[in-house]
């Protein structure tokens, strides 16, 4: 098990498309020996779409990790105090999560936990699914790519004809990244060919 021992926080911010894929990778991070923990940001944790109520998706995250979510600043603002993650994973990073990171701002609890990640100057992982990627929020994905103890999980356009400026990560790659990200190093290549998937 390439985790064993190990703590990771697992922030959830608003692409609720994108739940469903990504959530598997709790229990895949699980089975590498990790403990993790979850934390929502508000919108994720408020908001009920057509992919499943708030209250949904706060049952899963309980079942799969034993533990309520973290879903406050209140909340969050210790965990970074407390060395409470080895690394800390944003799965699904939508670009607004992206952009406030890029320019630390911390407004969610999602921000605040991976600023107390870095604080310890430990790795924090981003899993973006956004529709700006190659528009507004290319320049913060330059600025995130080269900023110290970030690492990205490899990602690529999702669907180039319908939606040209939207990137999505590799969700499988998640694990991998992760490890890596521990290791100190960058999982590459960063940018690949995705698969497509269609518009939700």
């Amino acid at each position: 098990m390439r985790l064993a021992g190990r703590s990771i926080g697992f922030g959830i911010s608003a692409s609720h498309c994108s739940f469903e894929e990504v959530l598997p990778h709790i229990q895949r991070l699980q089975e590498e020996g990790a403990t993790v923990t979850a934390v929502r940001s508000f919108n994720a944790a408020t908001t009920d779409t057509r992919f499943g109520t708030a209250e949904e998706w706060r049952a899963r995250l309980r079942e799969l990790t034993g533990r309520d979510p973290v879903e406050t600043i209140v909340e969050a603002e210790p965990l970074g105090q407390q060395k409470a993650f080895d690394a800390f994973v944003i799965a699904p990073c939508t670009g607004n999560t992206l952009a406030k990171l890029a320019g630390a701002l911390t407004d969610t609890p999602v921000l605040m936990a991976a600023k107390g990640t870095l604080r310890n100057l430990r790795p924090v992982v981003l899993a973006i699914s956004t529709n700006d990627a190659l528009g507004n929020n290319a320049r913060n994905i330059g600025i995130l790519l080269n900023t110290k103890n970030i690492y990205f999980v490899p990602f690529g356009q999702d669907n180039p004809e319908a939606k040209p400026t939207s990137c999505v990560a590799d969700f499988d790659r998640i694990v991998d990244t992760v490890v890596a990200a521990l290791e100190g190093r960058q999982l590459q290549p960063v940018l690949i060919e995705r698969r497509r998937r269609a518009v939700r």
